[in-house]
C-alpha cells in the first residue's frame, strides 16, 4: 500500500520560510490529485492547497501569495513552500492522496 511521509516542520519567527515534503513510496503524484492541509490547535482541519495530476493548483484564501505548492518530475514527492508564515500558519501539516493520509509534521509559527 502505498504510503506517505510529511517532513519539513519546524519552529519558525513570523515572516520566515518553511519548506515541506511530502514524500510518497509511489511515484502517484503524476497520476492522482494531492492535497494539503493543516489543523490548527483546537480547530478542524482545513484545506490549504491542492494540486491535480494535470498540475493545477489551488490555495486557501489565506496562503495565496504566500505558499506554492509543487511536485518532483518523478512524481513521488510534493513540497509545500511557505514564506512570510504568520502565527495562524500553526498547526500540524498533512498531505493526502488516493484518500491515504501522512502522519503530519508540526509548523509553529512564533510572533
Amino acid at each position: 500500500q502505498v504510503q506517505l511521509v510529511e517532513s519539513g516542520g519546524g519552529l519558525v519567527q513570523a515572516g520566515g520560510s518553511l519548506r515541506l515534503s511530502c514524500d510518497s513510496s509511489e511515484n502517484i503524484f503524476r497520476r492522482d490529485d494531492m492535497a494539503w492541509f493543516r489543523q490548527g490547535p483546537g480547530e478542524q482541519r482545513e484545506l490549504v492547497a491542492s494540486l491535480t495530476s494535470g498540475n493545477r493548483k489551488n490555495y486557501a484564501d489565506s496562503v495565496k501569495g504566500r505558499f506554492a505548492v509543487a511536485r518532483t518530475p518523478n512524481g513521488y514527492t510534493v513540497f509545500l513552500f511557505m514564506n512570510n508564515l504568520k502565527p495562524e500558519d500553526t498547526g500540524v501539516y498533512f498531505c493526502t492522496a488516493r484518500e491515504l493520509w501522512g502522519q503530519g509534521t508540526q509548523v509553529t509559527v512564533s510572533s
